[in-house]
């Protein structure tokens, strides 16, 4: 995991932040630690701390000396905005093109929002706490993080991740996904929820995009005329016709994403949650490379050759 992501770092990232850096540590061996830190659920003083008293794992990525947890924040704020971890994120996806764990040209994509934990304290214990007669006991979160995550059905892998605050319609983060997937792969057809429903929705992804939207038309009130538009009008017709029900893949990879690296927020900040969700993405990409044994059995500077 920790190899697998410092190769993939240091395709995505330069070696360093600047020409005279004091070069220390390098890009892709730092995002390579972040990325370890999430897949073991850790903080950055434990990062720290682990690495001290595992040599080997600084040996696996070239690390001379085990860097200080405030060199993990800083890196993690330098590493995690948008250009770079979208340039990152989607080297991800070369590399999954090239070990065909992912098609250049997908079938068949889906998108959803979901919300993370904004403590470590569980739903159930907020509920409880949000009840006492105390208010200055009460536990209530009126904000949460949340993100739109567009993903392929055949692989699970994450295609583009939008990350913004909830609570608030789905439909904000539409048009940011779709064109932050269409930058690597060519999506065929995609699925969404009711959350998505609107023409304009249809119009910009078959209309701009060329892709075949697939959106239930159950927003407004309830009513027995039509819905408004061609297209919703044609979802309410001959949405059961298609491959819809395929659209609970994307609820797996939520599923995947909160049971294997957590559904609850380290960071305090906005900002910081926005990297930390991007940073996971990242992490459960990896994860999903680093399961497929073509990757042990190539030569990196062939995979090099395949992806230029």
């Amino acid at each position: 995991m920790l190899v697998f992501a410092y190769v993939i770092g240091g395709w995505a990232l330069p070696a360093y932040a600047h020409r005279h850096s004091p070069k220390k540590f390098t890009q892709p061996q730092l995002f390579a630690c972040l990325v370890l830190k999430e897949f073991l659920r850790l903080d950055y003083r434990k990062l720290s701390a682990l690495l001290a008293d595992w040599p080997s794992l600084c040996a696996a990525i070239d690390l001379k000396c085990v860097p200080h947890y405030t060199t993990f924040q800083k890196a993690a704020a330098r590493l995690l905005i948008a250009p770079l971890a979208r340039r990152t994120l989607h080297w991800t996806l070369h590399v999954g093109i090239a070990l065909r764990r992912l098609r250049k040209r997908v079938v068949l994509a889906a998108l959803d929002g979901t919300g993370f934990e904004s403590r470590h304290a569980s739903r159930y214990y907020v509920q409880r706490r949000s009840s006492t007669s105390k208010f200055w006991q009460k536990t209530t979160y009126r904000t949460f993080p949340k993100a739109g995550i567009l993903c392929d059905c055949a692989s699970h892998m994450i295609l583009a991740i939008v990350p913004e605050q909830g609570p608030g319609p789905d439909i904000r983060h539409f048009r940011k996904a779709v064109d932050e997937a269409r930058r690597v792969v060519r999506l065929e057809t995609l699925l969404a929820d009711a959350g998505y429903d609107a023409e304009h929705s249809h119009v910009y992804g078959r209309g701009k995009c060329n892709i075949r939207t697939l959106i239930p038309p159950l927003i407004g009130r309830p009513t027995e005329k039509p819905p408004s538009g061609y297209w919703r009008r044609q979802m309410k017709y001959r949405l059961h016709t298609t491959r819809y029900p395929s659209r609970w893949q994307v609820e797996t990879v939520h599923s995947m994403s909160k049971r294997l690296i957590g559904s609850e927020m380290r960071a305090r900040s906005y900002w910081s949650r926005c990297r930390e969700m991007v940073l996971r993405a990242l992490t459960l990409n990896i994860m999903i490379l680093r399961r497929s044994a073509v990757f042990y059995r190539a030569d990196a500077t062939r995979m090099a050759l395949e992806l230029l």
